[in-house]
């Protein structure tokens, strides 16, 4: 079996946020997670995904703070996994995944799900990466200053 890199150790903040959430899997139980998933059974069925590799990616979210494993809401013997305000703060990655995805992994007309806002059931606005003081910032107007 390969040896798995790991990147919890370098300057890189991109890095290190791949190393906790990278894989796909990962990043589809952080989303299922927004969307009201809360038990191993509701991942794994919503998911398609094998039960070993649900359990590792449970432990691994659980383990780098992003889920919490909770008593079950409804007061049965299960546990169920919460986002934590560290997972909550994914919100705008998974936001901006999903509307690149919306922009470039379609065909025109071709049907997907979307995202609305539950108060007027409209569409969000496109994520935007903003100056402080509010400009918009494109990849030009931005450098990296290495540690």
């Amino acid at each position: 079996m390969v040896k798995r890199t790991r990147f919890d150790e370098t300057a890189c903040p991109v890095a290190r946020s791949v190393d906790a959430v990278g894989d796909w899997w990962s990043l589809l139980i952080v989303r299922d997670a927004f969307d009201g998933s809360r038990r191993f059974g509701e991942f794994q069925r919503g998911l398609g995904v094998a039960k070993n590799i649900l359990t590792t990616r449970l432990r691994s979210l659980v383990e780098n703070g992003i889920l919490e494993v909770t008593p079950a809401s409804d007061g049965s013997a299960y546990s169920e996994y919460v986002l934590t305000a560290k997972g909550e703060a994914l919100f705008p990655v998974i936001v901006a995944l999903r509307q690149w995805g919306e922009a470039f992994a379609f065909a025109p007309g071709e049907a997907h799900s979307e995202l609305l806002d539950r108060r007027d059931e409209q569409p969000l606005a496109p994520v935007r990466i903003t100056a402080i003081d509010g400009r918009p910032i494109t990849p030009a107007d931005t450098f990296v200053r290495k540690a």
